[in-house]
């Protein structure tokens, strides 16, 4: 796999932009990866040393509008705690 296959996107919410100070950053990764390739992919695209990563995997939940019911997507997500010595990540272009 390539690096952008394995690394989605990054997370941007309130909780995941406090937890950057502490240089830990959050991305949607592909199911299918582990914390190998994460962390490889992480230091392949954003050319930062990697010292964690661990992962949470998402069932999708069941939805219904009306009489039909359907299935958000399920989906793995990866928290990865960068060295004391990496430079930050920059998300948003300033």
């Amino acid at each position: 796999m390539l690096a952008q296959d394995i690394i989605k996107k990054p997370v941007i919410t309130e909780q995941s932009m406090e937890a950057a100070a502490d240089k830990k950053y959050t991305f949607v990764v592909a199911k299918t990866a582990n914390k190998t390739q994460i962390k490889q992919a992480v230091e392949q695209i954003f050319s930062v040393k990697v010292a964690k990563v661990n992962t949470l995997n998402y069932d999708g939940k069941k939805k219904r509008m009306g009489k039909h019911v359907g299935k958000t997507s399920s989906y793995k997500k990866a928290v990865v705690t960068l060295t004391e010595g990496s430079k930050e990540i920059e998300f948003f272009g300033v």
